[in-house]
């Protein structure tokens, strides 16, 4: 059997031209009489005797190159979307609403532009932290439209300080500045990104930052608009809803919310000033929808208080509790209980870190002196003197919590006395699942008891977790409050939003005062009508971990190479004689462990002398370098049944100076070129001229056969 298709017989069984053999039967590039070798027909492309036809091995290879572009495209960027007729100027007196991120998945890269005329302001700016492709760390919003409409742009107007509503600031801002306004908690949260943002600001860019007041009804304006932040709660402090008095009406933004009547910080949501808004008059609702679904109410935070004081009280060793790293409410009752039970607190997650500086620099969270002791000194000390809280409730891959599990954590060291909690519940949408159930595998090995929220009861603790978004009761109370005349719902994937426009619909909005817009289109408002005109460019621009921007067309090339693998085939060839002057050199990078098939691969250099005793001479290089690479890749196929990306380098040697020898040899040796040579007193003759040129190859042959594959 093929070890690497178990599907597949071995390479040579059955096949009488396997192996080394295979030069030797007539299978090669050209075959039948003077195919290939004149006879009035002209140069032919590399032909051969191979089971599968070149037509099957190129259909594969599309195959995989449909599968990774479409994978790739669910991350699209603007400039491959199609734009329609609305990307013509229009200056028509009335409101444009466009989310040009958000309207889609569970609400990610949340951004809401609003236009009129001459001004417009943007409502949110985040990133998409759940991109799962190779080398990303998260998606922004493309910015393609902004550019037609930069000088018209205000400010940015943020709701709350969770990534998925400012993670995309950094990145926008400085190529289009503006003011950012929101509430003290998320001034202070868009600081601290900027501040830890791993590339430099352009030269002579300033951050402008508004700090508004929530609770005093300020009102600012901003162009031809005015805009006021309500208060609300959710899992972040300082969160708020957004009103925007507009020269056609007033329209509000919730952001995410839930109404909890016993909120921690005792910052109950402002129900008072949405009812006045409300009998003022509302002409649009955008309401957030993740958790529409959800029948009932959403419990208050302070119901999870007692679980926290009941665990610490009766586990026998220390505690670890994984918790979203901006929910700063939950760090300030763990705290408590901590304080309480008299225990320390280590803190370890680089943006908890963060967050929790910034919180208490703001006075959000009150810490006794004394209380916090650094994770390093977790080891020395005590097991019933500390509670450590930490990242990693998602399981995320380079998480706290995550490192602990695997083993990998640089202070800690799980043992069987442990106890390990998980303040949490996977994101919706996310996927995250399978993440956390690896994770809570690796901590039960350990020995480590592990409570979590979706099986407290089962745990017979008291619930771990509350959602910091509002369920189906709570969202017809919005609308109930704001009365509005339109209703758009906002932050969720598109059949939630279908349903909270039936919610609305059940609350007396007309269902043709309702829509469902997606990413790009354009909701136009007037005081008495609303309708959809078109969309704008839009898409996903990709991300690394660096902050720098990865093509689309890379990324595409990156799920190739994880799902075939790749092979490099280099040659030296005689410019002269069109021979080969060494063995073909064949490197495989996630393909197949070369060692294991040998056959394989051996049967491939047969090939490649074949290519170019027949066709290295008869077309030009450029040429010969496309039929080898088919060539190849149909060899491959035939052999394992998978299609790799073949790259295909030819270093060509001798053939005199000039433009002729070494000049065109390091135009044409494809990816792998000599160094230029140092400049001599007397001209050098074609012997010394190939001479240095065969020494220079063989340095760069023996670095490329050498590289550390992990490298790769």
């Amino acid at each position: 059997m093929n070890p690497n298709n178990p599907k597949k017989p071995n390479p040579n069984s059955g096949n009488p031209a396997g192996g080394s053999n295979r030069g030797g039967r007539g299978r090669g590039p050209a075959q039948g009489g003077g195919r290939g070798r004149g006879g009035g027909q002209g140069p032919q492309p590399l032909s051969s005797s191979l089971n599968t036809s070149r037509g099957q091995a190129v259909r594969a290879q599309k195959r995989s190159q449909m599968d990774a572009q479409r994978i790739a495209n669910q991350y699209q960027a603007a400039d491959a979307v199609k734009p329609m007729r609305a990307n013509v100027i229009d200056d028509q007196p009335r409101l444009k609403i466009i989310g040009l991120g958000g309207m889609d998945g569970g609400g990610s890269k949340n951004m809401i532009l609003v236009e009129y005329i001459n001004d417009a302001v943007i409502l949110d700016c985040g990133n998409d932290l759940g991109v799962d492709l190779p080398g990303i760390n998260y998606g922004i919003v493309d910015t393609a439209y902004l550019e037609t409409i930069k000088h018209k742009l205000r400010g940015y107007v943020i709701t709350h300080g969770h990534l998925d509503h400012i993670g995309g600031l950094p990145h926008i801002v400085p190529k289009f500045p503006a003011p950012i306004y929101g509430s003290n908690f998320t001034i202070g949260r868009v600081e601290e990104i900027f501040n830890n943002f791993g590339l430099p600001m352009p030269d002579g860019f300033e951050l402008k930052t508004v700090t508004m007041n929530e609770n005093t009804h300020e009102r600012l304006k901003i162009g031809e608009f005015f805009v006021e932040l309500v208060r609300i709660t959710h899992s972040i402090p300082g969160s708020t809803c957004i009103v925007l008095d507009t020269p056609v009406g007033r329209i509000i933004n919730t952001g995410d919310f839930r109404f909890d009547p016993n909120p921690l910080d005792h910052e109950r949501s402002d129900i008072e000033r949405l009812k006045e808004l409300g009998d003022e008059g509302v002409l649009a609702l955008l309401s957030e929808s993740t958790t529409v679904e959800r029948a009932g109410r959403t419990p208050s935070e302070s119901s999870i208080e007692q679980s926290f004081v009941d665990i610490i009280d009766q586990a026998p060793g220390r505690i670890f509790i994984g918790l979203f790293s901006t929910n700063m409410n939950r760090v300030q009752m763990i705290i408590n209980a901590a304080v309480h039970h008299n225990r320390k607190v280590a803190m370890d997650g680089r943006s908890m870190v963060s967050t929790l500086e910034m919180a208490v620099r703001h006075g959000f969270v009150r810490v006794p002196k004394g209380t916090f002791v650094p994770i390093a000194s977790v080891a020395t000390m005590k097991d019933q003197d500390v509670v450590v809280v930490c990242t990693g409730s998602q399981g995320e891959p380079s998480s706290a919590l995550q490192r602990m599990a695997n083993g990998e954590h640089r202070h800690v060291k799980l043992k069987e006395q442990d106890t390990v909690v998980l303040s949490s519940t996977p994101i919706p949408e996310s996927g995250n699942d399978s993440l956390i159930g690896d994770m809570v595998d690796g901590l039960v090995r350990r020995g480590v008891h592990v409570f979590e929220h979706r099986h407290h009861e089962l745990d017979g603790v008291g619930p771990l977790h509350v959602s910091g978004h509002a369920s189906r009761d709570e969202y017809s109370d919005m609308i109930q409050f704001t009365k509005p005349k339109f209703f758009i719902p906002i932050y969720g994937a598109y059949r939630v939003k279908q349903r909270h426009i039936e919610l609305a619909i059940e609350n007396g909005i007309p269902r043709g005062n309702t829509v469902n817009a997606e990413n790009g289109e354009v909701i136009c408002l007037t005081p008495d009508k609303m309708e959809l005109a078109g969309e704008v460019p839009h898409g996903t621009v990709l991300v690394d971990q660096t902050g720098a921007v990865v093509s689309n067309v890379v990324v595409k090339d990156r799920v190739l190479l994880s799902e075939e693998g790749l092979v490099a085939v280099i040659l030296t060839v005689d410019k002269k004689s069109g021979n080969l002057m060494t063995s073909p050199d064949i490197i495989s990078r996630g393909f197949i462990y070369m060692r294991d098939n040998e056959e394989i691969m051996n049967g491939l250099r047969v090939e490649l002398k074949r290519a170019v005793q027949q066709r290295f001479k008869r077309v030009d290089l450029d040429r010969f370098k496309v039929e080898l690479k088919d060539h190849v890749t149909h060899y491959l196929f035939e052999q394992t049944q998978r299609s790799p990306i073949v790259i295909p380098v030819i270093n060509v040697i001798g053939g005199g100076g000039g433009k002729n020898g070494k000049d065109q040899a390091g135009k044409q040796g494809g990816q792998a070129q000599g160094q230029p040579g140092q400049p001599a007193e007397k001209p050098k003759t074609a012997e010394e001229v190939a001479a240095d040129q065969q020494k220079r190859f063989q340095e760069m042959r023996a670095r490329l056969l050498t590289q550390d594959a992990r490298t790769d």
